[in-house]
């Protein structure tokens, strides 16, 4: 009999839900752009059973993780850490992989895993600066959409400094670069040059090992991959599934029980 399993990251900007079969495909995925503290969460979990023609009875065990897991006491099963979560996430999609970056809404986490499990993370959730929510500071700023960002920031043809770490001060550097006539593209390039070297400070204390993989929702804005990889030195794998690593790791972790318990049945 199929096993079926949900997995809920309930991030401080997102809701994300992924429903494994047997542990191994993706039978519906479903993210919903409000956190922890909104309706996002039961809005992401109807968006997926709809997705998947399920109902939550047959559902073999459901995990929260994330900023927001423990407001879905009695709607989920159990509830673990997200560093946990990403980390196995993670594996699954990128197997083998030594170092983890993972930059949400409103942290970044670097995990370095051996042989699939978080051995040493660092963490960066005291600040906004080099996080979903700065880049969202900075399009709301240049005026411009966060979506659009790698896409005019690769058009950049001179080198431009954001050199403040801190949100506020460097809206003030964007807002002085603007005054000064400097083009919204080279702003943007080094926004994300600014972003990199904000993240590789977290890497560095984690000590770099290759593979790494980038998750997160930042991950699918190439130019801030693309500026990290150039301040590291090395390749950076990214996956379609970035914005559900989270849930991915929970479903996996809620597989791994639900089959405990099926065997010991």
């Amino acid at each position: 009999m199929d096993l079926y399993t949900l997995g809920i990251d309930v991030g401080s900007t997102a809701s994300k839900c992924v429903i494994l079969k047997n542990g191994k495909d993706i039978a519906a995925k479903s993210l919903i752009d409000v956190g922890a503290g909104t309706s996002g969460p039961a809005r992401a979990i109807e968006a997926v059973l709809q997705n998947a023609g399920m109902t939550r009875e047959q559902l073999a065990f459901t995990l929260a993780t994330g900023y927001g897991r423990n407001s879905l006491d009695g709607i989920a099963d159990k509830q673990m850490s997200e560093l946990s979560c990403h980390a196995r996430g993670a594996e699954f999609c990128f197997p083998g992989v030594r170092t983890v970056i993972d930059i949400g809404g409103q942290d970044v986490k670097v995990l370095h895993l051996e042989n699939g499990t978080m051995v040493n993370f660092q963490m960066n959730d005291k600040c906004t600066a080099g996080t979903g929510r700065f880049l969202n500071v900075m399009a709301r700023v240049l005026e411009v959409r966060v979506q659009e960002l790698a896409m005019l920031g690769s058009l950049s043809t001179r080198r431009v400094e954001i050199s403040s770490t801190c949100t506020v001060f460097a809206e003030s550097e964007v807002i002085s670069q603007l005054s000064m006539g400097t083009d919204k593209k080279d702003i943007i390039a080094g926004i994300h040059r600014s972003v990199a070297h904000r993240v590789t400070g977290l890497v560095r204390r984690v000590g770099l090992q290759m593979p790494v993989a980038m998750t997160g929702g930042v991950a699918q804005n190439a130019g801030v991959v693309q500026a990290l990889a150039a301040e590291l030195g090395c390749d950076i794998l990214t996956s379609p599934l970035t914005q559900y690593n989270g849930a991915l790791g929970a479903a996996l972790f809620a597989h791994q029980i639900a089959a405990k318990r099926q065997t010991q049945s």
